[in-house]
């Protein structure tokens, strides 16, 4: 398995618009943030996890390559922003889009040209397939396992693919949830910022939940400039742990 970390931000990126901070400000590469997103290579398929408005620009540095499917965790602009963007991956075949049922009845509504009886030529070919947050679900002989998690009351989607999990957004998550994140060796998963937030993990909530699921290695995503400087902060990291960033690859 390879992991591309293709944006590592929280929904404003990094630099945020019309911010001076010595974060915002810092021409250390590993501080510009583009919106949360992955991609994962595994068996010859390549799966997409979120699909946010930097989606072009995070593919076009990475290079094309075909994508199986896609993974959504939730609706929120920052996670789909960039779904129209998914054209040229479409142009071939049917591009399978897989959330739960509230996300994706969400994507008809934001973007009902795809669905329209009569489609214009050229727009992405894509469908919709609920996911059941109780049940594993399988892209051919892959088997994905959801995890239901709570961004802040409501309830958005992570995934665990093999012995990876990828959790964005979260805030808190039953503990029937955790069981399925036993014997990982990576964990990827948000902190927002040192401070405490209403809907997300700060930086102690996710060094806690990152020690109890125990994963070999975690990576924290969605960061804003809240967070600070990437270089100062990986210090004070325990062993296993790190800060991703855009471009980052992992494999196992």
């Amino acid at each position: 398995m390879r992991i591309h970390i293709l944006g590592s931000g929280t929904s404003t990126g990094v630099p945020e618009v019309g911010c001076t901070c010595e974060v915002c400000t810092s021409a250390d590469p590993k501080d510009n943030r583009l919106r949360a997103s992955s991609l994962i290579e595994i068996n010859n398929k390549t799966l997409l996890i979120d699909c946010g408005p930097d989606f072009r620009e995070q593919i076009l540095r990475l290079g094309f390559r075909p994508i199986t499917a896609v993974l959504m965790t939730h609706e929120h602009y920052d996670h789909v922003g960039g779904l129209d963007d998914l054209r040229p991956f479409s142009a071939k075949g049917e591009l399978p889009i897989y959330g739960n049922a509230h996300t994706m009845e969400n994507l008809r509504i934001r973007m009902p040209y795809c669905f329209a009886e009569k489609k214009y030529p050229g727009i992405p070919n894509i469908s919709l397939h609920i996911v059941d947050s109780a049940q594993s679900f399988f892209i051919d002989d892959l088997e994905i396992i959801p995890i239901q998690i709570m961004h802040g009351r409501f309830p958005i989607l992570g995934y665990r693919i093999g012995k990876m999990a990828y959790i964005t957004d979260m805030l808190t998550m039953a503990d029937e949830e955790y069981e399925k994140l036993q014997g990982l060796d990576c964990l990827i998963m948000n902190a927002l910022r040192i401070k405490p937030h209403m809907t997300h993990q700060n930086l102690e909530q996710a060094l806690t939940n990152a020690k109890r699921i125990g994963a070999r290695d975690s990576y924290f995503i969605h960061m804003s400039h809240h967070m600070g400087l990437h270089k100062e902060m990986e210090k004070h990291l325990p062993e296993h742990i790190h800060f991703a960033y855009d471009g980052l690859e992992i494999a196992l």
